[in-house]
């Protein structure tokens, strides 16, 4: 093998890859958006955002409808998957600010991490299997455990709980309030969503 055969190889070996990595680089960062439904025209949301924009919300064809009902710290069990909405503490702990309880179909399909979130400055998400599940001095002491590692999880009793249930068409209407995780800012400056949670009888995202 010659020299410059050797030089030729090699490049193409680093294009390969540096391709993926500047593709990651230049991806667009999925958009989040909180917020009430104020208009329903097919597949087009006018949502009311919590930082008080009015946005435009295209839903896929095939938009994945989730619904959010109202549940209680009492219906999390040992062996659930949830998600920890969470601020940390001094001691390497969280203390939930929000919590949500996965439908089984969702094991496997939502990533088990902790992860920095956007709810508020310097929250946390983790999305992990209950453990252990016991009464403390400041509310419910959770142990969850994910794939990297494990938190315990301190729940005050005014926590917002809600359950994932599957949604409904008529789920999706004025008042209704939404959250979607992976958006997509259109080239008109609208939002495309492929999957839509939307709060049902009222219920907000604590997420």
């Amino acid at each position: 093998m010659t020299t410059m055969t050797r030089r030729t190889l090699g490049a193409a070996a680093l294009a390969v890859l540096v391709a993926p990595s500047f593709a990651a680089a230049q991806a667009p960062a999925p958009v989040r958006v909180r917020g009430t439904i104020e208009k329903v025209d097919g597949q087009n949301l006018t949502v009311k955002s919590r930082d008080g924009k009015t946005l435009t919300v295209k839903l896929a064809d095939n938009a994945k409808v989730t619904a959010m009902v109202k549940a209680s710290l009492a219906d999390i069990k040992v062996g659930d998957f949830i998600g920890v909405t969470g601020m940390p503490q001094p001691d390497g702990s969280q203390k939930a600010i929000g919590l949500h309880i996965f439908m089984n179909a969702q094991r496997g399909a939502v990533p088990a991490r902790f992860t920095p979130w956007d709810r508020e400055p310097g929250s946390t998400m983790t999305n992990a299997d209950v453990t252990s599940t016991v009464a403390g001095v400041d509310g419910q002491e959770l142990t969850v455990k994910y794939p990297d590692g494990q938190k315990k999880v301190t729940v005050p009793p005014d926590t917002p709980v809600v359950r994932f249930v599957p949604g409904e068409a008529n789920d999706i209407k004025p008042g209704a309030q939404i959250f979607i995780v992976a958006g997509k800012k259109n080239a008109d400056g609208s939002i495309g969503a492929p999957a839509l949670n939307v709060g049902r009888d009222g219920v907000a995202p604590p997420m």
